[in-house]
C-alpha cells in the first residue's frame, strides 16, 4: 500500500482501520471478536498500519480487543487511542480534567497491553476545562515516554492554535467524507499549514456511501444510526442521489462505491488518512484497494458537488 506521513516521524499506510464498530455504536448482536481480531491482523498484513481505538468505545472493551489482536505485532503498526469522553448516567460526555486524562491514559496502556501509545488524541475538548489544561497533561505523557505523538479530535482552529503554541499538534481527527465536507474549509488547510496529519473518520458516510443502505428498516434495533438525521426515511430517500452518483463513477472505473468514496477522501490532501471501519475481511480487502485508485479532476469535482447537496445534519 502507498504510505503517507501524518506528521514528522509518523508514517502510516494511506488507509487505516477504525475499530470502533467492532464493539460499539453499531449492532452489538453481530459482534464477533474472533473475526475482528482477524480483520485487525489482516489490516496490518496489507499495510493499513494505523489502528485507531478509544477508551470510550465499549467503554473499554474495544481497547481490550485491539490489545489482544496486536499481541506479538506491536512494532508493525501505529497504535492510536483517545481520551476525553466518558459515559456518565448513560450519556457520553466530555471529561477533560488533567487528573482524569492521566488516569485514562494509564487505563488505556493497561488494556492495550503496551507501554507506549504511538498517537494519543483528545477525543473532545471539555467546555468546562481550558484546552491548554487538557493538552498540558498529554504533553506530560509525551515527556514521560508513555505517548509518542498527540492530537485532537473535533476541534476549532482557535483550539488548535492554543494547543499548538504549547506543543506541536501531530494530528486532527474529524469526520470527512463526500457528505461531510465542512472540515475542508478551515481544519484541513490548518493541518497542511502546520505540518499536522488529518485522520478522516466515517469516510464512507457510516456505510451510506457504499450503497448498502437504502432504507432505515435495514438497520438493527440497537444501531445508533436510527436516531441520526441522515438516516431518517426522508433523508435516506433524498440522499440516494449522492449514493447513485458514487455508484455511477465506480462503474466507469470498474471499482466499488466504497473505493470511489475513499479515493475522494484521499484526494483531499497528502496528509489525509481515512480510517474506514469494518468487521469483515472482505470489506477490509476492498477498502485497502482504494489506495490504488486515482480519480480524475472532473470526477472529483462532480462527486464533491453532489456531496454538498446532502440532506440532514451530521448529528
Amino acid at each position: 500500500m502507498r504510505t503517507r506521513e501524518l506528521s514528522p516521524g509518523l508514517e502510516v499506510g494511506a488507509i487505516g482501520l477504525g475499530c470502533m464498530g467492532m464493539s460499539f455504536a453499531y449492532s452489538r448482536s453481530r459482534r464477533d471478536d474472533a473475526e475482528s481480531i482477524r480483520v485487525i491482523n489482516r489490516a496490518i498484513d496489507l499495510g493499513a498500519t494505523l489502528i485507531d481505538t478509544a477508551d470510550v468505545y465499549g467503554p473499554h472493551t474495544n481497547e481490550e480487543l485491539v490489545g489482544r489482536a496486536i499481541r506479538g505485532r506491536r512494532d508493525e503498526l501505529v497504535l492510536a487511542s483517545k481520551c476525553g469522553l466518558v459515559v456518565r448516567d448513560g450519556e457520553i460526555v466530555p471529561e477533560g480534567r488533567p487528573e482524569q486524562l492521566r488516569a485514562a491514559a494509564e487505563g488505556s496502556l493497561r488494556r492495550l497491553g503496551v507501554d507506549r501509545i504511538d498517537l494519543y488524541q483528545l477525543h473532545r475538548v471539555d467546555p468546562q476545562v481550558p484546552v491548554e489544561e487538557s493538552w498540558g497533561v498529554l504533553v506530560e505523557l509525551v515527556a514521560e515516554g508513555k505517548v509518542g505523538s498527540i492530537g485532537l479530535s473535533e476541534v476549532t482552529v482557535e483550539q488548535l492554535d492554543a494547543a499548538h503554541r504549547i506543543h506541536p499538534v501531530a494530528t486532527v481527527q474529524s469526520e470527512l467524507s463526500l457528505w461531510s465536507q465542512d472540515q475542508l474549509d478551515e481544519i484541513v488547510p490548518w493541518c497542511r499549514a502546520n505540518g499536522a496529519g488529518f485522520i478522516a473518520y466515517s469516510p464512507l458516510g457510516r456505510a451510506f456511501l457504499t450503497g448498502a443502505i437504502t432504507a432505515a428498516r435495514q438497520l438493527e434495533s440497537d444501531d445508533w444510526r436510527l436516531g441520526n438525521p441522515r438516516f431518517q426515511p426522508a433523508a435516506i430517500e433524498a440522499n440516494q442521489k449522492l449514493a447513485d452518483g458514487v455508484a455511477d463513477v465506480a462503474a466507469r472505473y470498474g471499482s466499488t462505491a466504497s473505493q470511489v468514496a475513499l479515493a475522494w477522501v484521499l484526494a483531499q490532501g497528502e496528509q489525509v488518512v481515512p480510517i474506514p471501519g469494518t468487521k469483515r475481511l472482505a470489506y477490509l480487502e476492498e477498502n485497502v484497494r482504494a489506495s490504488e485508485l486515482d480519480l480524475t479532476a472532473e470526477d472529483l469535482g462532480l462527486l464533491g458537488r453532489l456531496g454538498r447537496e446532502v440532506v440532514g445534519t451530521r448529528y
